[in-house]
């Protein structure tokens, strides 16, 4: 029984998706998720159980956790699970609490980062949350981290440094579209010839998290006329991001295209693709970008470095570094053969560190262990 707080169709999401695709022929596969969003359309329409459960937000509220405990715990006295995945901080928190009091035998919990990294929250509030994923680990019998900065950010907390393996997201290479193709499409999309142009691109919920306004201020600082942005996806910045492409003049030069499906087919139609975010574990974009062979711009957080190094398989940034994030844009654009290599090397990285095989292999040995 996986479990993870929202359905939206992000990093997590898929990751469970794809845990649950791979091993429904082994297991009674359910998983149970907050909403009724994306995850929960693709798992049905792969006949795997879904469990929605109102009362599973991100936000902290706690009579709605309150709530969400007590389902978790009638739910596994009920489906009897051999093992629970649990995955995001609060299912992690809560799901691990409901699976020790209803003694399921395989407590396990994927660690896709660390809320407690959000550095925009207070110091007090991200003193707490560590605690609180310490003691979901203390309450797993195995956590999986999906890099190595995310495993070393606790695993010398008392107790916990036997309880903790990295296991990095695997990925297939997706059916990209031609990049001709590819390029049509968006040039159709924005209404832009796109011809002699450099497209920079990025993917994700529109959220604080991601940084895209890292992103927008950077080039509001050297708006090259050849340069064009676009973001693909949708969330609750979207209404600030906008504000924010408006007050910097470059309503002509950005662009929120909004969530598109399958939007991964599409990146062959970049010349740079960005990852300016704030906090970050191991995005499956970065891996997406990788297998693409685009020139990556990534901010040094997360797991990111453990895949792009710095002038090889792409460029490094200093989160928040805005002027620094423009001059490399800047510079990447204006002298576009002194980052032919970045794609090909990140992408035999890829190849060789995150297949999907490996990634399988080594959960089911932790299911099993």
């Amino acid at each position: 029984m996986f479990v993870i707080t929202k359905s939206i169709w992000g990093g997590a999401q898929r990751y469970v998706y794809d845990l649950a695709m791979h091993f429904r022929n082994d297991f009674d596969v359910a998983v149970v998720c907050g909403g009724h969003g994306e995850l929960v359309t693709r798992l049905q329409e792969q006949n795997i159980r879904t469990i929605p459960m109102s009362t599973m937000g991100r936000n902290i509220k706690i009579w709605r956790e309150w709530q969400t405990l007590k389902e978790l715990i009638k739910l596994f006295r009920n489906e009897k699970p051999d093992i629970i995945h649990l995955n995001s901080s609060k299912a992690g928190g809560l799901g691990a609490f409901a699976g020790r009091i209803t003694k399921v035998p395989n407590i396990i919990f994927t660690a896709h980062g660390w809320a407690s990294d959000e550095w925009q929250r207070p110091l007090i509030a991200r003193a707490i949350l560590k605690f609180f994923h310490w003691l979901t680990i203390l309450l797993s019998k195995h956590t999986i981290a999906v890099a190595e900065v995310t495993k070393n950010k606790l695993i010398n907390w008392p107790f916990v440094s036997n309880r903790i393996v990295t296991i990095y997201n695997g990925m297939s290479e997706p059916q990209f579209l031609p990049r001709n193709e590819a390029r049509e499409y968006f040039a159709n999309l924005i209404n832009h010839d796109l011809q002699n142009k450099t497209l920079v691109g990025t993917i994700g919920e529109l959220h604080k998290n991601k940084g895209f306004d890292f992103l927008i201020r950077a080039f509001a600082l050297q708006p090259l006329r050849d340069g064009i942005i676009t973001i693909i996806g949708e969330g609750e910045e979207r209404k600030n991001l906008e504000r924010l492409i408006h007050e910097s003049h470059l309503d002509n030069k950005i662009f929120l295209v909004g969530a598109i499906p399958e939007a991964r087919r599409l990146i062959k139609a970049f010349d740079l693709f960005v990852i300016p975010s704030r906090t970050e574990a191991f995005p499956y974009v970065l891996l997406e970008a990788g297998l693409a062979e685009r020139t990556v711009v990534a901010n040094r957080v997360g797991g990111i470095p453990e895949l792009v190094e710095d002038n090889t398989t792409g460029k490094l940034i200093k989160r928040g570094h805005i002027k620094q994030l423009s001059d490399v844009i800047y510079d990447l654009i204006l002298h576009p053969d002194s980052h032919d290599n970045f794609g090909p090397n990140l992408r035999h990285k890829i190849i060789e560190k995150c297949s999907p095989e490996k990634m399988f292999e080594k959960t089911l040995a932790v299911y099993n262990s």
